[in-house]
């Protein structure tokens, strides 16, 4: 379904939320919510988009091409681990709406972006009290979407830092929880953890409009071939059915588009998070059908010659890696201090950088994703509500006198989890 003209204007004239109109009033790129996405794929239906993690520049723009493309809402994100105050990345949570902005205006895109900040992470108690200070900067650089993730806590902190942050979020901002550490195949999540924290949740008036599980993935690179787990993560789901959240997929980097295909089709998922894969196929990597990289038999990333960045530039890399004791996931770290170099590159490289990330996202978005054609329905959610707040899926189900601080404290002792092992799953 194509977009008429006149509905673009429209949407562009009411769908921009005050942040963004705020930061950037004569732009034409219209960067919605995380709650337009959400309800845009809800409405095609057995569909999620990407949640591309743009660790740099050309992730950016590769991904806005082939959501274009495509004719998909999409949604760019960078996590707080990658973009966050220690930032290993150049794209950071106060740079990401800039550089996007700036993107679509220059290349001519016009499907719905969203400006997520993705797994903002809370390892203990006393992040919060810093989070309270840096949250409301994020919205004030242009972020319309976060991932609170307070998983590493045990579910009751969990739950309370939750419904101490979530104050902090504009009410028509996309709004993310996660429930489990990603860690593969250990520690997986249950309906009973989920059920725990929408519940508490829902009790005080708080409706994600997303949440993510432990269901088998891993950051980074998948190693072990476990991979997502479609039936645990459709029970769940199913359990979480009267609360109207849908599914955030996160780890979706390496695993099979058979197993992607599945969660589209069989899960309430509507966000896939993709980020090694994106970094990996930019700088010319060689990378099997799902976007995982291929190493040789030393262990060493495998370089397909003439894409991506020069046979001369990907050798510096790996002379910087090497002289820093950098193996496997650890190449993240380039991204940084790169970025200056490869932006220093001939247009011809930094184009077919950009080029290989915008087919391998356009495939996953059109043959994988079932994301296609969904651009307009989120302009039409938006005409629909005549703003941009859409407001929230769920209503008020449980009491909120179930859902004290004591009685969430005995309710998580009572919980039968697994949480797996202790130790550093950085997103």
């Amino acid at each position: 379904m194509a977009l008429s003209q006149s509905d673009f204007d429209k949407a562009l004239a009411v769908g921009r939320p005050p942040n963004v109109v705020k930061l950037f009033p004569n732009s034409k790129a219209l960067l919605v919510s995380g709650k337009v996405i959400d309800r845009a794929l809800l409405a095609k239906g057995h569909a999620m988009t990407m949640a591309a993690n743009g660790r740099n520049n050309f992730v950016i723009r590769g991904a806005l091409r082939a959501a274009q493309r495509a004719n998909a809402a999409i949604i760019i994100e960078i996590a707080r681990s990658e973009g966050g105050a220690a930032a290993y990345c150049p794209t950071n949570y106060w740079n990401m709406a800039l550089q996007v902005d700036a993107a679509c205006n220059e290349m001519g895109i016009t499907v719905p972006v969203a400006i997520h900040a993705d797994h903002y992470g809370l390892k203990k108690e006393a992040d919060i009290d810093f989070a309270k200070v840096e949250i409301p900067t994020l919205f004030e650089a242009g972020i319309t979407s976060i991932a609170i993730d307070a998983s590493h806590m045990p579910d009751d902190q969990n739950l309370l830092t939750n419904l101490a942050l979530a104050q902090l979020v504009p009410a028509w901002a996309g709004l993310e929880t996660e429930v489990g550490e990603i860690k593969g195949a250990q520690g997986l999540s249950s309906a009973n953890e989920a059920l725990f924290l929408i519940q508490g949740l829902n009790a005080h008036n708080i409706f994600p409009d997303w949440i993510a599980l432990n269901n088998g993935t891993t950051h980074g690179i998948e190693a072990s071939g476990q991979g997502i787990q479609v039936e645990l993560t459709a029970g769940i789901h199913e359990a979480l059915a009267p609360y109207k959240i849908s599914g955030a997929q996160h780890g979706t980097s390496g695993n099979s588009t058979e197993r992607l295909r599945q969660i589209a089709a069989r899960t309430r998922t509507t966000k896939a998070n993709v980020a090694t894969a994106l970094q990996m196929i930019s700088w010319g990597l060689e990378v099997n059908d799902y976007g995982n990289a291929i190493l040789d038999e030393a262990g060493s990333f495998r370089k397909v010659p003439g894409v991506g960045v020069t046979e001369a530039m990907w050798q510096q890399m790996v002379a910087y890696a090497d002289e820093r004791g950098w193996k496997g996931g650890n190449y993240k770290k380039l991204n940084l201090p790169f970025e200056p170099r490869l932006m220093g590159q001939p247009e011809a490289v930094r184009e077919r950088m950009i080029g290989r990330v915008e087919d391998f996202v356009y495939d996953l978005l059109v043959n994988v994703f079932n994301a296609e054609g969904s651009a307009p329905l989120a302009v039409e959610a938006i005409l629909a509500a005549g703003s941009y707040d859409l407001g929230v899926k769920g209503k008020r189900i449980e009491d909120p006198a179930d859902w004290t601080g004591e009685k969430i404290a005995a309710r998580a002792a009572a919980l039968d989890t697994d949480k797996g092992p202790a130790g550093n799953f950085e997103d």
